[in-house]
């Protein structure tokens, strides 16, 4: 074979690999998803009885949600998160019925007809795992676990389940609250839309660290520059890329506020631009945010505000990336931990933990605001929610 023809032959080779890895990344997409039938999971926490996984369907035409009813028992059911093609769901547990351990992640199959989940396998995760996700091309499973301030990562078998650890690291640093920030504690896992750095809020450190994220080792490793630090005091809980990943957002816990940065993603860096406070003028009460997103058109964000017990809501300007507040909407509950927009933005879900409820909204298409749409459900302690699409 001549040199210039095995060159060609090398060259047309990895432009086939390259398309063959490309087609398995799905990344996050902003815009307007055709409304149709998605499955609502929610994970219930061991703070109740009937602690496990709940089931939904939700029609994006109408807003109705319809129990499906229980479709898994898991101890200490917490933050959920499925693959790229939505066949599989994984769950982290800080707890497990061996009281020697302190947490597991779990795999199940996802029936797209019925909803129904056929456990998988389960995986030990010492440290109090609280968040997870899945990469883009389905092959690793990251998790935060905030007891020790860890994060892992896990291969994942074709049939869903969770294989080997691949990689670890142990976050260290501590804040200025002597009681809460006494040590790292990683709070969630995100990774950059084009599926090349890892972002690891820490709330014990005020850090947001960052890691280089090696598919074809299904491993990570710290980038340079490792982490981007917020005001002393705030801890970052958890973390979203805006669209065009111009711009990230942080959701801090103990300061109640947003941290708005722009992202360079040459680099993996994070800059802070903004910091404003999620609760209203005045309030003197808990700060003790929770949870972060943004609808599908990418103008707006939400933050959920446990104490307040609300839901704010902030424009968001498209080339600078800041945002403002253009309202706070009570929770319609006790601690709204958890809420999530449904895949069309006209709908937002929140979960009131203390009061055991699952409140819908609509969601003002020109503004953002939120407006209860009349129907509440009952579920023992909502720690998580997640849309699945549904046949």
């Amino acid at each position: 074979m001549s040199y210039a023809l095995g060159l060609r032959t090398r060259v047309a080779s990895a432009i086939f690999a390259f398309f063959i890895l490309a087609s398995t990344i799905v990344p996050r997409a902003f815009g307007a998803p055709a409304a149709g039938s998605s499955f609502v999971y929610v994970a219930s926490s061991s703070e109740r009885p009937s602690r496990g996984i709940y089931a939904y369907r939700f029609d994006s035409k109408t807003g109705k949600l319809t129990a499906i009813g229980k479709v898994a028992d898991v101890v200490s059911a917490g933050f959920l998160a499925t693959d790229p093609h939505h066949r599989f769901l994984y769950v982290a547990s800080d707890m497990d019925q061996d009281p020697k351990k302190t947490g597991f992640l779990s795999s199940y199959s996802i029936n797209s007809k019925t909803g129904a989940l056929t456990l998988l396998n389960k995986a030990d995760l010492d440290g109090g795992p609280c968040h997870l996700v899945v990469d883009n091309t389905g092959r690793i499973l990251f998790a935060a676990n905030y007891g020790n301030g860890t994060v892992a990562s896990f291969a994942l078998k074709p049939d869903g389940s969770i294989g080997q650890k691949t990689g670890f690291d142990q976050h260290t640093g501590k804040g200025p609250n002597a009681e809460r920030q006494e040590g790292p504690h990683a709070h969630a896992v995100v990774l950059s839309p084009d599926n090349r750095f890892l972002f690891v809020p820490d709330l014990g450190s005020d850090q947001i660290k960052i890691y280089r994220v090696d598919v074809a080792k299904r491993t990570f490793t710290p980038n340079d520059p490792s982490f981007a630090s917020v005001n002393p005091g705030l801890g970052p809980r958890h973390f979203v890329f805006g669209r065009g990943a111009k711009f990230a957002y942080a959701v801090c816990e103990m300061g109640s506020s947003v941290v708005v940065f722009a992202y360079d993603p040459v680099k993996g860096s994070l800059t802070p631009v903004q910091t404003i406070s999620t609760l209203p003028a005045g309030f003197k009460g808990i700060d003790n945010s929770a949870e972060i997103d943004i609808g599908p058109t990418g103008r707006f964000l939400y933050a959920s505000n446990r104490g307040h017990d609300s839901i704010a809501v902030f424009a968001i300007d498209p080339n600078q990336g800041t945002v403002t507040k253009v309202q706070v909407a009570p929770s319609r509950g006790k601690i709204p931990r958890n809420f999530a927009l449904d895949p069309t933005g006209k709908y937002l879900l929140a979960g009131n933990q203390e009061s055991d409820q699952l409140v819908v909204f609509t969601v003002d298409q020109t503004n953002g605001k939120l407006t209860p749409a009349g129907q509440v459900l009952d579920v023992p302690a909502p720690d998580c929610i997640l849309f699945v699409p549904a046949e």
